[in-house]
């Protein structure tokens, strides 16, 4: 079981370029948001509570989350999902074509951000290699806003001490080579 700071040390090797990590903070709530649209349907009610597979698929990721070793920012990226998923609630019980249109429309809009942030970084996403970056992600964004407010400076620096520095890649000089 692999500690918060490993995980996001691994997937931020692939994410340096800030344009690239730029668009993760937009693109991978985003998706979070499509998930929760897409799988906020059907809503079932289990012991007087109603429940989706979008918050199911929450609840287990919210433990995974609290077991990476840092509580409070498995707490952040917890909430931020629940939050998203609230936000997505009310989009899964309208017809099925808002529905599907909502949840589809911002899954690929999140997606395209994303590969858009890839194309500047000159590398695949990381989750093609290690499918647990899926779930790193959204961590990984979570922390990126909570170092730029000051929160853990030794994660962030060891995070950078084993991934580099962030940087803006030079795209000309790239697509010469």
């Amino acid at each position: 079981m692999r500690n918060a700071t490993d995980l996001m040390a691994q997937y931020a090797a692939y994410h340096r370029d800030r344009r690239n990590i730029a668009s993760h903070c937009v693109g991978v709530p985003l998706i979070v948001f499509a998930l929760g649209v897409l799988l906020g349907w059907p809503a079932f009610t289990l012991v007087g509570l109603p429940l989706t597979p979008a918050w199911l698929g929450w609840a287990l990721a919210t433990l995974w989350y609290l077991s990476r070793g840092s509580l409070l920012l498995g707490l952040a990226v917890s909430l931020l999902n629940a939050l998203l998923l609230g936000l997505a609630t009310p989009l899964a019980a309208g017809s099925i074509g808002s529905w599907l249109g909502w949840g589809s429309g911002a899954f690929a809009l999140g997606w395209l951000i994303q590969l858009l942030g890839h194309y500047y970084e000159g590398r695949r996403p990381a989750f093609l290699e290690d499918r647990i970056g899926l779930l790193v992600g959204p961590m990984f964004v979570t922390a990126e806003f909570l170092f730029a407010l000051g929160w853990n400076k030794p994660m962030a620096a060891e995070i950078e001490r084993r991934a580099g520095p962030t940087v803006l890649y030079d795209l000309i000089h790239r697509a010469m080579h």
